[in-house]
């Protein structure tokens, strides 16, 4: 979801100078007083999906803040620590695979599909699917993932979409190669490189 750009209005003072320019949305956030809270974060969160998807999960959050035209202590507010954050920017792609793999029709290759396109657009996604990361948090995320392709994974070795001796660990093994490919490539051939490398990935993962 790519935050909309945001208006600039300036006004006349008494002197016939112009007071200093503020955004639409600044003025409107002002105006609601506590009520500009929700909004706020929802910009947070806007802006650094962008953010982490062009810079990854290291971009100083000061960007973030620029970015969602908020303030830093409004970020540290809603978000204090960078955990917390990448984890609110990632928990509606989260809620995406899960509605989908819930699906009684859906099937393990659909799940996936899902996965790669979210990871070609923003491959600091992976970050939630790597089971090595150090944080708890992130890890329970990852965790949340990979049991969701293990649901889907009976069906497949039934049809023989996957070998037998596949499971979800390689699943997210596969995924987690093909974003660190990603992660390297530029975002104008990403759509197309990862069409290629998930299609041997996958293959590779056949009976």
């Amino acid at each position: 979801m790519t935050t909309p750009p945001f208006s600039e209005v300036g006004y006349p003072d008494c002197a016939g100078g112009v007071r200093r320019l503020e955004t639409v949305t600044e003025a409107r956030r002002a105006n609601r007083g506590p009520k500009a809270a929700a909004g706020n974060r929802a910009a947070l969160i806007a802006a650094a999906r962008e953010v982490f998807a062009e810079n990854g999960l290291d971009a100083p959050l000061s960007s973030i803040a620029r970015a969602a035209a908020v303030g830093q202590g409004s970020l540290y507010r809603h978000f204090p620590t960078r955990e917390s954050i990448v984890l609110a920017v990632f928990e509606d792609n989260i809620v995406e695979v899960e509605d989908l793999a819930a699906r009684a029709d859906s099937t393990l290759e659909a799940v996936l599909a899902l996965i790669v396109a979210q990871i070609t657009t923003s491959a600091a996604f992976i970050a939630t699917l790597d089971p090595r990361t150090g944080d708890a948090r992130l890890t329970a995320v990852s965790e949340r993932l990979t049991s969701l392709l293990a649901s889907k994974l009976e069906d497949a070795h039934r049809r023989g979409a996957l070998g037998s001796w596949v499971d979800p660990t390689d699943v997210v093994l596969a995924v987690a190669m093909l974003a660190a490919v990603l992660a390297k490539t530029d975002e104008a051939v990403r759509p197309v490189l990862a069409e290629r490398v998930w299609r041997v990935l996958w293959n590779g993962l056949g009976a």
